[in-house]
């Protein structure tokens, strides 16, 4: 499968795939961080087209998640929370058949149309808490399992730990 991996420079989902046997390139403004040869260092809509057969996108949440909604009223004034709307848009409605774009929690949820799936590093093996919207196109869900049965070994793993301030707010320990 030929498979372009958007606003991505570190490479890791380039090369999970990659490492299962796929033709797979990531692409973004930014260098890639370890200088693979499978990154187009471009604008992601000089890259798109119909010639994938699937694309993967994780544009920044910025000027979208609700983490910054102390802040979206100057972002909408200024233009930039319109232009990161704009941006995700043009990638979950990019030319190619099947298509994946990921963003936490935020606006894209009332703007475009709720996602088809919220996920959390945790279902996956990574002991994160972040709650991830993913908005799909002819593609099912992706599976997790809480236990093993008898055709799937279990998937999660325990949730991190968190730290209780004196206000009363609660963290990640690996927030910090």
């Amino acid at each position: 499968m030929k498979i372009l991996v958007g606003c991505e420079c570190s490479g890791r989902v380039r090369d999970a795939f990659i490492s299962q046997g796929h033709e797979a390139y990531s692409c973004d403004i930014k260098p890639d961080e370890t200088g693979s040869k499978y990154h187009i260092q471009d604008d992601i809509f000089r890259v798109l087209s119909s010639e994938w057969d699937l694309f993967i996108a994780f544009p920044p949440c910025t000027h979208l998640a609700v983490s910054g909604a102390a802040w979206f009223e100057q972002k909408r004034k200024d233009g930039r929370q319109a232009a990161a709307i704009e941006f995700f848009l043009r990638l979950a409605n990019a030319p190619v058949n099947r298509v994946s774009v990921e963003n936490p929690v935020g606006i894209m949820s009332r703007i475009y149309r709720k996602p088809d799936q919220i996920i959390q590093p945790f279902y996956f093996g990574d002991e994160y808490q972040k709650t991830t919207c993913l908005w799909l196109k002819n593609l099912p869900p992706l599976f997790h399992s809480a236990e093993d049965d008898l055709f799937f070994k279990k998937t999660h793993v325990e949730r991190g730990e968190f730290k209780t301030y004196t206000d009363g707010t609660s963290r990640a320990v690996w927030f910090n």
